[in-house]
Protein backbone atom coordinates (compact mmCIF):
# COMPACT_ATOMS: atom_id res chain seq x y z
CA UNK A 1 0.00 0.00 0.00
CA UNK A 2 1.24 3.49 -0.81
CA UNK A 3 0.94 6.11 1.44
CA UNK A 4 1.28 10.01 0.39
CA UNK A 5 1.33 13.11 1.74
CA UNK A 6 -2.52 13.51 0.08
CA UNK A 7 -3.70 10.40 2.15
CA UNK A 8 -2.02 11.78 5.50
CA UNK A 9 -3.12 15.03 5.08
CA UNK A 10 -6.98 13.73 3.72
CA UNK A 11 -6.53 11.37 7.20
CA UNK A 12 -6.02 14.43 9.43
CA UNK A 13 -8.46 16.98 7.91
CA UNK A 14 -11.30 13.93 8.41
CA UNK A 15 -9.97 13.36 12.19
CA UNK A 16 -10.84 16.76 12.58
CA UNK A 17 -13.53 17.45 11.80
CA UNK A 18 -15.24 14.46 13.65
CA UNK A 19 -13.68 14.71 16.72
CA UNK A 20 -16.28 14.51 19.96
CA UNK A 21 -15.87 12.53 23.01
CA UNK A 22 -17.80 10.94 25.62
CA UNK A 23 -15.43 11.04 29.12
CA UNK A 24 -14.26 7.35 29.58
CA UNK A 25 -11.33 8.19 32.12
CA UNK A 26 -11.87 9.80 35.60
CA UNK A 27 -13.93 12.91 34.99
CA UNK A 28 -13.88 14.02 31.68
CA UNK A 29 -11.02 12.76 30.79
CA UNK A 30 -10.01 10.54 27.50
CA UNK A 31 -6.99 8.77 27.70
CA UNK A 32 -8.49 6.91 24.13
CA UNK A 33 -5.58 7.74 22.16
CA UNK A 34 -4.65 4.74 20.82
CA UNK A 35 -6.05 0.99 19.80
CA UNK A 36 -2.61 -0.17 20.34
CA UNK A 37 -2.77 0.88 24.17
CA UNK A 38 -5.91 0.23 24.94
CA UNK A 39 -5.58 -3.54 24.60
CA UNK A 40 -2.98 -2.81 28.03
CA UNK A 41 -5.74 -0.80 29.96
CA UNK A 42 -3.15 1.82 28.58
CA UNK A 43 -0.34 -0.03 31.26
CA UNK A 44 3.27 1.12 30.40
CA UNK A 45 2.32 4.29 27.93
CA UNK A 46 5.17 6.48 28.77
CA UNK A 47 7.48 3.60 28.45
CA UNK A 48 5.99 1.31 25.61
CA UNK A 49 7.14 3.61 22.47
CA UNK A 50 5.45 1.38 20.10
CA UNK A 51 3.95 3.39 17.41
CA UNK A 52 3.74 7.25 16.98
CA UNK A 53 0.63 7.42 19.01
CA UNK A 54 3.98 8.03 21.95
CA UNK A 55 3.69 11.88 21.11
CA UNK A 56 0.49 11.38 23.19
CA UNK A 57 1.87 9.76 26.09
CA UNK A 58 6.00 10.35 25.83
CA UNK A 59 7.25 12.46 23.24
CA UNK A 60 10.41 10.84 24.36
CA UNK A 61 9.72 7.49 22.69
CA UNK A 62 9.60 9.01 18.83
CA UNK A 63 13.33 8.14 19.20
CA UNK A 64 12.52 4.70 19.49
CA UNK A 65 10.77 4.78 16.05
CA UNK A 66 12.53 4.59 13.10
CA UNK A 67 11.98 6.23 9.33
CA UNK A 68 7.98 7.96 8.96
CA UNK A 69 5.04 6.80 10.23
CA UNK A 70 1.43 7.61 10.35
CA UNK A 71 -0.98 6.47 13.23
CA UNK A 72 -4.71 6.26 12.49
CA UNK A 73 -7.30 5.18 14.93
CA UNK A 74 -11.05 5.35 15.80
CA UNK A 75 -12.43 5.07 19.43
CA UNK A 76 -15.96 4.33 19.53
CA UNK A 77 -16.93 4.98 23.53
CA UNK A 78 -20.54 3.64 24.81
CA UNK A 79 -21.29 4.89 28.43
CA UNK A 80 -24.31 3.88 30.03
CA UNK A 81 -25.86 6.28 33.06
CA UNK A 82 -28.70 4.92 34.52
CA UNK A 83 -30.54 6.85 37.31
CA UNK A 84 -32.64 5.50 39.95
CA UNK A 85 -34.66 7.61 42.45
CA UNK A 86 -34.59 7.16 46.11
CA UNK A 87 -35.85 10.66 47.59
CA UNK A 88 -36.43 13.66 44.78
CA UNK A 89 -38.89 15.91 45.19
CA UNK A 90 -40.49 17.73 42.93
CA UNK A 91 -39.75 21.73 42.24
CA UNK A 92 -41.85 24.34 45.04
CA UNK A 93 -44.79 25.53 43.15
CA UNK A 94 -48.95 24.57 41.74
CA UNK A 95 -48.72 23.15 38.66
CA UNK A 96 -45.59 20.36 38.83
CA UNK A 97 -46.32 16.61 39.17
CA UNK A 98 -43.93 13.84 39.26
CA UNK A 99 -42.34 13.17 36.28
CA UNK A 100 -40.42 10.22 34.28
CA UNK A 101 -37.13 9.05 35.69
CA UNK A 102 -35.51 9.05 32.37
CA UNK A 103 -33.64 7.19 29.91
CA UNK A 104 -30.13 6.03 29.94
CA UNK A 105 -28.38 9.44 29.75
CA UNK A 106 -25.05 7.73 28.20
CA UNK A 107 -24.30 8.89 24.19
CA UNK A 108 -22.18 6.89 21.90
CA UNK A 109 -19.19 8.65 20.29
CA UNK A 110 -16.62 8.71 18.10
CA UNK A 111 -13.29 9.16 19.56
CA UNK A 112 -10.35 9.47 16.56
CA UNK A 113 -6.94 10.18 16.90
CA UNK A 114 -3.71 10.14 13.99
CA UNK A 115 -0.27 10.44 14.43
CA UNK A 116 2.81 11.24 12.31
CA UNK A 117 6.16 10.75 13.06
CA UNK A 118 9.77 11.40 11.43
CA UNK A 119 13.23 9.88 12.39
CA UNK A 120 15.10 13.07 11.11
CA UNK A 121 18.52 11.32 11.91
CA UNK A 122 19.86 8.95 14.42
CA UNK A 123 19.33 11.32 16.95
CA UNK A 124 16.75 13.72 16.34
CA UNK A 125 12.86 12.53 15.43
CA UNK A 126 9.54 15.15 15.16
CA UNK A 127 6.04 14.67 14.71
CA UNK A 128 2.75 15.08 15.30
CA UNK A 129 -0.28 14.13 16.92
CA UNK A 130 -4.29 15.14 16.94
CA UNK A 131 -6.78 13.65 19.37
CA UNK A 132 -9.20 14.90 21.91
CA UNK A 133 -7.57 14.72 25.48
CA UNK A 134 -11.27 16.00 27.09
CA UNK A 135 -14.34 15.28 26.50
CA UNK A 136 -18.39 14.48 27.53
CA UNK A 137 -21.71 14.06 26.82
CA UNK A 138 -24.75 13.50 28.63
CA UNK A 139 -28.52 14.05 27.49
CA UNK A 140 -31.11 13.03 28.77
CA UNK A 141 -35.18 12.85 28.29
CA UNK A 142 -36.85 16.65 28.10
CA UNK A 143 -39.14 15.78 30.35
CA UNK A 144 -37.35 13.90 33.14
CA UNK A 145 -37.29 14.63 36.73
CA UNK A 146 -34.31 16.48 37.00
CA UNK A 147 -34.87 18.68 33.90
CA UNK A 148 -34.15 21.25 36.14
CA UNK A 149 -30.71 20.57 36.80
CA UNK A 150 -29.54 19.14 33.37
CA UNK A 151 -30.97 18.36 29.49
CA UNK A 152 -27.80 17.86 27.68
CA UNK A 153 -24.07 18.66 28.84
CA UNK A 154 -21.25 18.51 26.27
CA UNK A 155 -17.50 19.10 25.96
CA UNK A 156 -15.47 18.77 22.87
CA UNK A 157 -11.85 19.44 22.67
CA UNK A 158 -9.08 19.14 19.61
CA UNK A 159 -5.63 18.73 21.01
CA UNK A 160 -2.94 19.71 17.89
CA UNK A 161 0.13 18.52 19.72
CA UNK A 162 3.72 18.98 17.38
CA UNK A 163 6.82 17.30 19.12
CA UNK A 164 10.27 16.86 19.07
CA UNK A 165 12.44 13.70 20.73
CA UNK A 166 16.41 13.52 20.73
CA UNK A 167 18.46 10.66 21.79
CA UNK A 168 20.92 11.63 24.16
CA UNK A 169 23.09 8.33 23.76
CA UNK A 170 21.91 4.51 24.02
CA UNK A 171 20.82 5.39 27.55
CA UNK A 172 18.36 8.21 28.00
CA UNK A 173 16.31 10.03 25.22
CA UNK A 174 14.43 13.23 25.83
CA UNK A 175 11.15 14.82 24.16
CA UNK A 176 8.87 17.69 24.13
CA UNK A 177 5.83 19.13 22.54
CA UNK A 178 3.52 22.01 22.45
CA UNK A 179 -0.44 21.93 22.49
CA UNK A 180 -2.81 24.04 20.71
CA UNK A 181 -6.21 22.93 22.46
CA UNK A 182 -9.78 24.31 21.31
CA UNK A 183 -12.40 24.09 23.71
CA UNK A 184 -16.28 23.90 23.28
CA UNK A 185 -19.09 23.14 25.59
CA UNK A 186 -22.94 23.16 25.44
CA UNK A 187 -25.04 22.96 28.55
CA UNK A 188 -28.88 22.88 28.74
CA UNK A 189 -31.78 22.68 31.24
CA UNK A 190 -35.23 23.22 32.20
CA UNK A 191 -36.35 26.03 33.22
CA UNK A 192 -39.13 26.80 36.42
CA UNK A 193 -40.87 30.46 35.09
CA UNK A 194 -43.07 29.97 37.34
CA UNK A 195 -40.96 29.64 40.27
CA UNK A 196 -38.73 33.21 39.39
CA UNK A 197 -41.78 35.02 38.83
CA UNK A 198 -43.10 33.80 42.40
CA UNK A 199 -39.53 34.85 43.55
CA UNK A 200 -39.73 38.67 41.57
CA UNK A 201 -43.33 39.10 43.35
CA UNK A 202 -44.91 38.43 39.86
CA UNK A 203 -46.14 35.10 40.60
CA UNK A 204 -49.71 35.57 39.81
CA UNK A 205 -49.11 36.78 36.46
CA UNK A 206 -47.39 33.38 35.08
CA UNK A 207 -49.75 30.19 35.01
CA UNK A 208 -48.88 27.66 37.40
CA UNK A 209 -46.18 24.67 35.99
CA UNK A 210 -44.61 27.07 33.41
CA UNK A 211 -41.61 25.90 32.20
CA UNK A 212 -39.24 26.71 29.19
CA UNK A 213 -35.33 25.99 29.14
CA UNK A 214 -32.31 27.77 28.10
CA UNK A 215 -29.11 26.84 26.31
CA UNK A 216 -25.31 28.02 27.18
CA UNK A 217 -22.88 27.51 25.13
CA UNK A 218 -18.99 28.55 25.40
CA UNK A 219 -15.49 27.95 23.80
CA UNK A 220 -11.84 29.60 23.72
CA UNK A 221 -8.12 27.61 22.86
CA UNK A 222 -5.48 27.85 24.96
CA UNK A 223 -1.83 26.33 24.65
CA UNK A 224 0.14 24.27 26.63
CA UNK A 225 2.99 21.81 26.53
CA UNK A 226 3.96 18.12 27.14
CA UNK A 227 7.54 16.64 27.96
CA UNK A 228 9.03 13.40 28.52
CA UNK A 229 11.79 11.00 28.84
CA UNK A 230 12.64 7.66 28.57
CA UNK A 231 15.32 5.39 29.93
CA UNK A 232 17.15 2.21 29.02
CA UNK A 233 17.66 0.86 32.39
CA UNK A 234 19.41 -2.42 30.52
CA UNK A 235 18.26 -4.75 27.57
CA UNK A 236 14.79 -6.00 28.75
CA UNK A 237 13.90 -3.03 30.86
CA UNK A 238 12.62 0.45 30.05
CA UNK A 239 11.51 3.36 32.26
CA UNK A 240 8.94 6.42 31.50
CA UNK A 241 8.33 9.63 32.77
CA UNK A 242 6.00 11.83 30.73
CA UNK A 243 4.16 15.16 32.22
CA UNK A 244 0.97 17.19 30.70
CA UNK A 245 0.74 20.64 31.50
CA UNK A 246 -2.62 22.15 33.07
CA UNK A 247 -4.58 24.18 30.51
CA UNK A 248 -6.28 27.50 31.32
CA UNK A 249 -9.59 28.31 29.55
CA UNK A 250 -11.38 31.82 29.60
CA UNK A 251 -14.48 31.17 28.24
CA UNK A 252 -16.75 33.51 26.46
CA UNK A 253 -20.61 32.66 25.05
CA UNK A 254 -24.00 33.32 24.96
CA UNK A 255 -27.37 31.89 26.90
CA UNK A 256 -30.59 31.93 24.98
CA UNK A 257 -33.85 31.19 26.86
CA UNK A 258 -36.70 29.11 25.11
CA UNK A 259 -40.59 29.34 25.77
CA UNK A 260 -40.32 32.43 28.10
CA UNK A 261 -43.79 33.95 29.27
CA UNK A 262 -44.02 37.46 27.50
CA UNK A 263 -44.38 38.56 31.25
CA UNK A 264 -40.98 38.05 31.45
CA UNK A 265 -39.63 40.36 29.34
CA UNK A 266 -42.26 43.13 31.17
CA UNK A 267 -40.98 42.80 34.11
CA UNK A 268 -37.21 42.52 33.07
CA UNK A 269 -38.21 46.09 31.05
CA UNK A 270 -38.94 47.57 34.55
CA UNK A 271 -35.39 47.73 35.52
CA UNK A 272 -34.77 48.49 39.30
CA UNK A 273 -33.32 45.49 41.32
CA UNK A 274 -35.76 43.56 40.84
CA UNK A 275 -35.69 43.45 37.01
CA UNK A 276 -31.59 42.99 37.38
CA UNK A 277 -31.90 40.12 39.45
CA UNK A 278 -35.11 38.52 36.77
CA UNK A 279 -32.78 39.65 33.98
CA UNK A 280 -29.75 37.30 35.56
CA UNK A 281 -31.98 34.09 35.57
CA UNK A 282 -34.19 34.27 32.42
CA UNK A 283 -32.63 36.93 29.83
CA UNK A 284 -30.87 36.34 26.83
CA UNK A 285 -27.50 37.47 26.31
CA UNK A 286 -23.52 36.99 26.51
CA UNK A 287 -21.64 35.10 29.02
CA UNK A 288 -18.04 34.08 30.44
CA UNK A 289 -16.61 31.20 32.46
CA UNK A 290 -13.14 30.49 33.62
CA UNK A 291 -11.44 26.78 34.08
CA UNK A 292 -8.14 24.92 34.31
CA UNK A 293 -7.76 21.49 32.96
CA UNK A 294 -5.89 19.72 34.84
CA UNK A 295 -2.00 18.37 34.48
CA UNK A 296 -1.38 14.73 34.70
CA UNK A 297 2.26 12.76 35.76
CA UNK A 298 3.03 9.62 34.54
CA UNK A 299 5.63 6.73 34.97
CA UNK A 300 6.03 3.68 33.77
CA UNK A 301 7.66 0.22 33.25
CA UNK A 302 8.03 -2.34 30.08
CA UNK A 303 9.86 -5.20 31.06
CA UNK A 304 10.50 -7.56 28.28
CA UNK A 305 11.68 -11.30 29.53
CA UNK A 306 12.05 -12.63 26.84
CA UNK A 307 11.22 -11.89 22.81
CA UNK A 308 7.37 -13.41 23.49
CA UNK A 309 6.45 -11.31 26.53
CA UNK A 310 6.00 -7.59 27.25
CA UNK A 311 5.10 -6.54 31.53
CA UNK A 312 3.60 -3.28 31.32
CA UNK A 313 3.07 -1.19 34.55
CA UNK A 314 2.12 2.41 35.15
CA UNK A 315 0.55 4.82 37.52
CA UNK A 316 -0.80 7.96 35.99
CA UNK A 317 -1.84 10.96 38.71
CA UNK A 318 -4.37 13.87 37.13
CA UNK A 319 -4.75 17.28 39.39
CA UNK A 320 -8.27 17.22 39.31
CA UNK A 321 -8.43 19.82 42.28
CA UNK A 322 -8.11 22.89 39.31
CA UNK A 323 -11.58 22.22 39.39
CA UNK A 324 -13.34 23.87 42.29
CA UNK A 325 -16.73 24.84 40.89
CA UNK A 326 -18.04 26.17 37.60
CA UNK A 327 -19.10 30.38 37.71
CA UNK A 328 -20.84 31.24 34.76
CA UNK A 329 -21.75 35.12 34.76
CA UNK A 330 -23.61 37.80 32.98
CA UNK A 331 -21.49 39.75 30.61
CA UNK A 332 -23.73 42.07 29.06
CA UNK A 333 -26.79 44.10 29.64
CA UNK A 334 -28.06 44.76 33.36
CA UNK A 335 -27.14 41.69 35.18
CA UNK A 336 -23.13 42.27 33.81
CA UNK A 337 -20.69 41.10 35.99
CA UNK A 338 -23.43 38.94 38.10
CA UNK A 339 -23.51 34.87 38.20
CA UNK A 340 -25.50 33.07 35.89
CA UNK A 341 -24.85 29.80 37.73
CA UNK A 342 -21.86 28.21 40.12
CA UNK A 343 -22.05 24.66 40.27
CA UNK A 344 -19.70 23.57 43.30
CA UNK A 345 -17.33 20.66 41.94
CA UNK A 346 -14.82 20.46 44.93
CA UNK A 347 -12.71 18.33 43.05
CA UNK A 348 -9.55 16.06 44.11
CA UNK A 349 -6.47 14.57 42.04
CA UNK A 350 -6.82 10.91 41.16
CA UNK A 351 -4.37 8.29 40.70
CA UNK A 352 -4.71 5.70 37.79
CA UNK A 353 -2.86 2.55 37.90
CA UNK A 354 -2.49 -0.10 35.07
CA UNK A 355 -0.87 -3.10 33.87
CA UNK A 356 -0.92 -5.34 31.13
CA UNK A 357 0.91 -7.42 28.79
CA UNK A 358 1.74 -8.47 25.42
CA UNK A 359 2.55 -11.72 24.22
CA UNK A 360 4.08 -12.42 20.52
CA UNK A 361 3.08 -15.60 18.82
CA UNK A 362 5.11 -14.80 16.04
CA UNK A 363 6.06 -11.75 13.56
CA UNK A 364 2.66 -11.33 12.83
CA UNK A 365 0.78 -11.76 15.58
CA UNK A 366 0.56 -10.63 19.31
CA UNK A 367 -2.14 -10.55 21.69
CA UNK A 368 -2.81 -7.90 24.22
CA UNK A 369 -4.59 -7.46 27.89
CA UNK A 370 -4.92 -5.17 30.27
CA UNK A 371 -6.21 -4.10 34.04
CA UNK A 372 -6.53 -0.89 35.21
CA UNK A 373 -7.90 0.80 38.29
CA UNK A 374 -9.07 4.51 38.00
CA UNK A 375 -10.15 7.05 40.49
CA UNK A 376 -13.00 9.33 40.26
CA UNK A 377 -12.11 13.04 41.22
CA UNK A 378 -16.00 13.82 42.88
CA UNK A 379 -17.64 12.57 45.76
CA UNK A 380 -20.89 11.50 46.99
CA UNK A 381 -21.76 14.88 48.43
CA UNK A 382 -20.55 17.04 45.36
CA UNK A 383 -21.83 14.75 42.53
CA UNK A 384 -24.01 15.88 39.76
CA UNK A 385 -26.40 15.20 37.33
CA UNK A 386 -24.53 16.47 34.38
CA UNK A 387 -21.37 13.98 35.08
CA UNK A 388 -22.30 11.19 37.16
CA UNK A 389 -18.82 9.82 37.21
CA UNK A 390 -17.63 7.32 39.66
CA UNK A 391 -14.13 4.92 40.35
CA UNK A 392 -14.26 2.31 37.57
CA UNK A 393 -11.93 -0.90 36.61
CA UNK A 394 -10.85 -1.07 33.20
CA UNK A 395 -10.54 -4.78 31.93
CA UNK A 396 -8.88 -4.81 28.29
CA UNK A 397 -8.00 -7.31 25.48
CA UNK A 398 -6.78 -6.91 22.33
CA UNK A 399 -4.45 -7.95 19.51
CA UNK A 400 -2.74 -7.22 16.28
CA UNK A 401 -2.09 -8.19 12.77
CA UNK A 402 0.83 -6.91 10.81
CA UNK A 403 -0.04 -8.02 7.17
CA UNK A 404 3.81 -6.94 5.97
CA UNK A 405 6.80 -5.15 7.69
CA UNK A 406 5.28 -2.00 7.03
CA UNK A 407 1.68 -2.21 8.07
CA UNK A 408 0.11 -2.85 11.26
CA UNK A 409 -3.50 -3.21 12.22
CA UNK A 410 -4.57 -3.34 16.23
CA UNK A 411 -8.45 -3.80 17.61
CA UNK A 412 -8.95 -3.75 21.06
CA UNK A 413 -11.88 -3.78 23.34
CA UNK A 414 -12.43 -2.61 27.06
CA UNK A 415 -14.78 -2.80 29.51
CA UNK A 416 -15.45 -0.02 32.73
CA UNK A 417 -16.49 -1.91 35.77
CA UNK A 418 -18.33 1.01 37.94
CA UNK A 419 -19.10 1.64 41.13
CA UNK A 420 -22.99 2.70 42.07
CA UNK A 421 -22.62 6.57 41.99
CA UNK A 422 -24.91 8.24 44.55
CA UNK A 423 -26.58 11.82 43.83
CA UNK A 424 -27.41 14.46 46.32
CA UNK A 425 -28.52 17.08 44.13
CA UNK A 426 -29.70 19.38 46.81
CA UNK A 427 -27.96 21.42 49.99
CA UNK A 428 -25.02 22.20 49.96
CA UNK A 429 -24.61 21.38 46.39
CA UNK A 430 -27.48 24.11 45.44
CA UNK A 431 -29.02 27.01 47.56
CA UNK A 432 -32.16 26.65 49.08
CA UNK A 433 -33.75 28.41 46.19
CA UNK A 434 -31.99 26.83 43.98
CA UNK A 435 -33.53 23.72 45.53
CA UNK A 436 -37.26 24.70 45.91
CA UNK A 437 -37.29 25.96 42.48
CA UNK A 438 -35.43 22.75 40.50
CA UNK A 439 -36.75 20.08 42.91
CA UNK A 440 -33.97 17.74 44.97
CA UNK A 441 -32.80 14.98 42.97
CA UNK A 442 -31.64 12.24 45.09
CA UNK A 443 -30.93 8.86 44.09
CA UNK A 444 -28.20 6.47 42.44
CA UNK A 445 -27.08 6.02 39.04
CA UNK A 446 -25.56 2.94 37.70
CA UNK A 447 -22.65 3.08 35.47
CA UNK A 448 -21.00 1.07 33.04
CA UNK A 449 -18.51 2.00 29.59
CA UNK A 450 -17.48 -0.26 26.85
CA UNK A 451 -15.11 0.78 24.32
CA UNK A 452 -14.22 -0.65 20.84
CA UNK A 453 -11.08 0.98 19.17
CA UNK A 454 -9.15 0.18 15.64
CA UNK A 455 -6.16 1.40 14.37
CA UNK A 456 -4.32 1.47 11.27
CA UNK A 457 0.23 1.92 11.47
CA UNK A 458 1.91 2.64 8.30
CA UNK A 459 5.55 3.08 8.41
CA UNK A 460 7.72 4.35 5.49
Amino acid sequence: MRFNKTTLACSIAAALAAISGTAAASGFALIEQSASGLGNAYAGGAASAEDASTIFFNPAGMSRLQGKQIAVAAHIITPSAKFSDTASTIPTGPGFIAAPIGKNAGSTAIVPSAYFSWAIDPQLSAGVGLGAPFGLKTEYDANWMGRFHAIKSEIKTVNINPSVAYKINETVSLGVGVNWQKFDAELTKAINYKYIAVLAGAGGLVADGTEGSHNITASDSAWGYNFGAIFAINPIMTVGIAYRSAMSYNLSGSVAYANRPAIMDTIIAGGGVAGTALSQQVGDGSITADIKLPATTSIALKYQPNSRWDILIDATQTQWSSIQSLDINRSSGLAAGLPLESVPFQWRNTWRVAVGANHHYNEQWMARIGLAYDQTPTSDTYRIARLPDSDRTWLSLGGQYKPNKESAIDFSYAHLFMKDAALNMNVPVLSAAQAAGRGALIGNYSNKVDILSIQYTHSF
